[in-house]
């Protein structure tokens, strides 16, 4: 524009980078942001590379890159699993598999009552039914073919348990004040059992309705103590790989990471070596089994408890399956091993009372080192409108009727009847051991895992599937527990297959040579890798599930049977 001067473009450039240049007002702000950046970027860095150390102290070198292969793979196989086509295949054997389930589950022909009726039945049409529905077809567990599952106390033991339970049918032990009958025969059940593991003066206890809320407490009070006293806000824990699945499903509930160490052969006891070095600032419990539920092992808590003593770290034993057996076997006259508060790094045990106390389903118990401890498993609400609300465990209202009946075993019983349950059932398991180990056909094939010293008795095969042999002894009516990692079969002897175990040695002699003979016969006609076409029910899935690196057609398969379980 005339008239009007123009700096020129050179020295206007210079001017614009002298103004970004220009430092801002607050030079402070800058500094503060940049060493925030920095903290942050610090404290990451340490968190993950105290993580890597932890795992690479806890695993090794080699296993930690074990774990990095094996998790690789089961990623990788999840996105083939999920691939167009294949995603198709897998659901339509998923739905075929299922589809067979439901014939075994739901019969097609039973009568179904899917709404309430228009009138109520009378007490003789009712009766009629509730004995159509005792006696559809099932395994005898009557007869002693049930592996574990049914701890039978006898006859007259569940008649006196039936009328107790009649007697307090509406008792609720959240209401001390309306129940107190109940209150003291739960009070007393707890008491008899800490008495049983040597409890030391001033333990405690609570009851439970199984052995699953009985380690859900047990894990959850060592989260809540490690975060008051310690301040543990990422919790974890380290158990033996063959611990019950309960913890497993503790750690998924209250966000526990979960540490699984090998228990390798011949004695498949943990390996408390690699439990030490797995220890860091955040775990918050250490597992042990007496026995463990697959094998039938016991863990070396001895061991256990000097490390937990020596780090400072609770340590839980599960001895719900081992229950009122392994406090006997001394008594009875049978090898027997450390596992109760004698030690003293021992801090809880859970105990159930509905398996070889042989009280009616429903019943646990978790025992306390110290009353402190166990406080750290009770929920209190103060401010609540409906009142002040305080419970022990999980439950609010609880059955009462059951904590009689489970009270009523334990006074029936009495410790001359426990020692005697002992005898025959530790004494049982001890004779099949034998009977495998003695008998030509069965100590040829069948291997026992580790040395069991209660009342379970699992065992491999050496050149047969022993899933095959499972389901061979499936189709003679028996009911036998598969295990995997590695594969195996258990028996888990009660009180009715101590009067039938000659007939299950008997039988499983006969299935392990039929299976030897097919063998023979495939190898002839070599036919081997084609033998598997009509494979059973424990064959197909075990056989597929140990052969698959991602689990998700097996988690998938497991959830459509707990759909079918509530299929009207």
């Amino acid at each position: 524009m005339p008239g009007t001067s123009r700096m020129p473009v050179s020295l206007r450039e210079s001017f614009n980078n002298v103004k970004k240049r220009r430092p801002p007002n607050n030079p402070l702000q800058v500094v503060n942001l940049d060493l925030i950046r920095n903290i942050v970027f610090f404290f990451f860095l340490l968190r993950w590379t105290r993580r890597v150390l932890w795992k690479l102290k806890g695993r090794g070198l080699f296993g930690t890159f074990a774990e990095l292969y094996t998790e690789t793979r089961r990623i990788l196989y999840g996105y083939f699993l999920r691939a167009p086509g294949v995603r198709t295949q897998v659901r339509k054997q998923i739905d075929e598999a299922l589809t067979k389930m439901q014939g075994k589950l739901v019969p097609a022909n039973a009568t179904r009552y899917l709404t309430l009726p228009k009138e109520g039945w009378t007490e003789e049409a009712i009766r009629k039914e509730l004995d159509t529905l005792a006696s559809m077809d099932h395994t005898r567990w009557e007869d002693g073919y049930v592996s574990g599952a049914v701890y039978h106390g006898e006859d007259e033991l569940l008649k006196l348990q039936t009328e107790a339970y009649g007697k307090f049918t509406v008792a609720n032990p959240i209401h001390p004040d309306v129940f107190p009958g109940v209150r003291k025969m739960e009070a007393e059940i707890v008491a008899m059992v800490l008495s049983l593991f040597n409890a030391p003066p001033g333990a405690a206890g609570v009851s439970t309705i199984g052995g699953t809320e009985s380690i859900l407490m047990a894990c959850l009070a060592a989260r809540q103590k490690a975060y008051a006293e310690r301040g543990i806000t990422e919790p974890e824990m380290i158990l033996p790989e063959t611990a019950h699945t309960a913890f497993r499903k503790a750690g998924e509930y209250f966000k526990i990471k979960v540490h699984l160490v090998a228990c390798p052969a011949p004695n498949y006891q943990v390996d408390v070596r690699r439990v030490s070095r797995l220890i860091n600032s955040n775990t918050v419990l250490l597992v042990g089994s007496a026995p463990n539920f697959p094998h039938g092992i016991i863990d070396d808590i001895s061991a256990l408890s000097k490390l937990a003593l020596k780090r400072r770290l609770p340590l839980h034993v599960d001895c719900c399956l081992g229950s009122f057996l392994v406090p006997f076997l001394e008594k009875a006259g049978f090898e027997t091993t450390p596992f109760d508060f004698r030690l003293k790094g021992l801090t809880t045990i859970s105990c159930d009372t509905h398996k070889y106390g042989f009280a009616p389903k429903g019943n646990s118990t978790l025992l306390y080192r110290t009353q402190e401890h166990r406080a750290y498993q009770y929920f209190v609400d103060p401010s609540w409108s409906g009142g002040v609300y305080a419970s022990p465990g999980m439950a609010g209202s609880r059955p009462g009727a059951l904590i009689a009946a489970c009270w009523t075993s334990l006074m029936s019983i009495g410790e001359a009847g426990y020692l005697q349950a002992c005898e025959q059932i530790v004494g049982t398991t001890k004779k099949i051991a034998d009977r495998i180990r003695d008998s030509p056909a069965l100590a040829a094939e069948l291997e026992i895992l580790g040395n069991p010293l209660v009342s379970v008795l699992a065992f491999q095969a050496r050149n047969l599937d022993v899933y095959d042999i499972a389901d061979g002894m499936s189709a003679k009516g028996w009911h036998l527990n598969a295990l995997q990692n590695p594969p195996a079969i258990h028996v888990a002897v009660t009180l009715p297959i101590t009067k039938v175990w000659e007939r299950l040695a008997s039988d499983l002699e006969e299935v392990v040579e039929a299976e030897r003979e097919k063998e023979r016969v495939r190898a002839v006609e070599g036919k081997k890798a084609k033998g598997k076409a009509t494979a059973g029910d424990a064959a197909a899935l075990y056989g597929v599930a140990g052969s698959l690196p991602n689990k998700s057609i097996v988690v998938d398969l497991a959830k459509g049977f707990l759909d079918l379980c509530y299929k009207a």
